[in-house]
């Protein structure tokens, strides 16, 4: 199946806990776990497997001083999953946000996984 991602022109980031706009487009949830009081109905997809591991996860804890470190192992784990089932789903999507929980919205894996998509789309 051949992708197509000419049509694709936006991948927001938000917070699960923000405002759903139409304009958003799908939500999906970039999570290994499911935030607390979120509604399985606002979510669209959920890309549990391509979050950081339960490890690195742990170890980062959103500790601001260890974000270059987290975000580059956070890159190698995602260089060794298969992100196609991701891309399949975003596929002729003009606009698509990923969904986190953490509360600060500069240093959290939905950044890393949108700049790693984005990245290998221009790749292609």
């Amino acid at each position: 199946m051949a992708l197509n991602f000419a049509r694709l022109t936006e991948i927001r980031l938000k917070r699960v806990y923000d405002e759903k706009s139409p304009e958003d487009g799908p939500w999906i949830l970039v999570e290994r776990l499911w935030p607390r009081g979120v509604r399985k109905e606002k979510i669209d997809h959920w890309a549990r497997d391509l979050a950081p591991s339960n490890e690195l996860r742990v170890w980062f804890s959103h500790d601001p001083s260890k974000w270059e470190a987290f975000r580059e192992r956070y890159i190698e784990e995602l260089k060794g999953k298969n992100i196609e089932s991701l891309l399949s789903y975003i596929d002729e999507r003009r606009t698509v946000t990923f969904v986190f929980a953490a509360s600060n919205r500069e240093m959290n894996s939905a950044v890393v996984l949108r700049n790693f998509i984005m990245t290998r789309l221009k790749s292609k």
